[in-house]
């Protein structure tokens, strides 16, 4: 099956429900006891968080019912359900608040991301911007875009490819092992400059917009880059594990590199982790 463009714009308006019913009332208002530690100090769950998935879960359940429906909150709960999603036909996976560090300190920059994956093939993706109110919707071969809640649309292009010396890119390090941590620090000053916005969520936006080159990740939860990385592809860009290999929802580790082409992946992935 395939996504159309009318079931893209629906699911886009559940997710603008879900923000302003289960997320926006909560920002800023969060008692102590809303927020809870999961794996370390950046890795959280608030209401929201679980507030959110639950209401898009339902909401996807209703239009799709045949589909697996995938929950960040739910796999942290019951990880074998990763293994499911290998093998659904289609599976919805929900990333309700990405950006949640933010979103707990107060800081309003986080999103939702929800991706549609078939076969273990992404086929659609969509990032909700509650605070902006408009969600970034991209469709396997038809393009990416950002949409309004009026409909209106405004097509996704990636930046114009750039030497590694001109690029500004968002490297997030901190899930590197030693030895990768080790080699690309150092690297970083090869870039015209790089960013960390604890959200991939605008990070993809931002890449997928033009206002960035450069997306460097190491833990891959799909959750956390289905959607983004089919609209980055969407928009022109160029992706691919650190081995080369084309980014798969099913795969959790071997590192992401996102570019404007293939000719500047390929600078990039050598200038920052291939050998001097």
């Amino acid at each position: 099956m395939r996504i159309t463009t009318t079931q893209a714009s629906d699911v886009a308006a559940l997710l603008r429900d879900a923000a302003r019913a289960e997320i926006l009332p909560r920002f800023r208002q969060l008692a102590a006891g809303d927020i809870r530690v999961k794996s370390g100090p950046l890795d959280l769950v608030t209401e929201a968080d679980e507030a959110a998935e639950r209401r898009i879960s339902a909401a996807l359940s209703t239009r799709f019912p045949d589909a697996m429906i995938l929950g960040e909150e739910a796999a942290a709960a019951d990880p074998s359900l990763l293994e499911k999603m290998a093998e659904a036909e289609l599976c919805f996976i929900i990333d309700p608040v990405d950006g949640t560090a933010n979103f707990a300190a107060g800081v309003p920059l986080f999103g939702v991301m929800v991706a549609a994956v078939r076969n273990g093939e992404t086929i659609a993706g969509w990032i909700h911007d509650p605070m902006g109110d408009d969600t970034v919707i991209g469709l396997r071969g038809e393009g990416a875009w950002v949409q309004s809640p009026d409909g209106a649309r405004r097509d996704c292009r990636v930046s114009a490819p750039a030497p590694v010396g001109s690029m500004v890119g968002a490297v997030s390090w901190g899930f590197m092992p030693p030895e990768r941590k080790a080699r690309v620090l150092p690297r970083l000053s090869r870039l015209a400059g790089t960013l960390n916005f604890r959200c991939a969520a605008h990070e993809y936006r931002l890449a997928a917009t033009g206002g960035a080159h450069l997306l460097v990740y190491n833990k891959l939860m799909p959750w956390d880059h289905a959607a983004g990385v089919l609209i980055h592809a969407e928009a022109g860009g160029h992706s691919s594990h650190f081995d080369g290999a084309p980014y798969s929802p099913r795969r959790h580790t071997g590192g992401l590199l996102c570019a404007p082409d293939a000719a500047s992946h390929a600078e990039a992935m050598q200038s920052l982790l291939g050998e001097d």
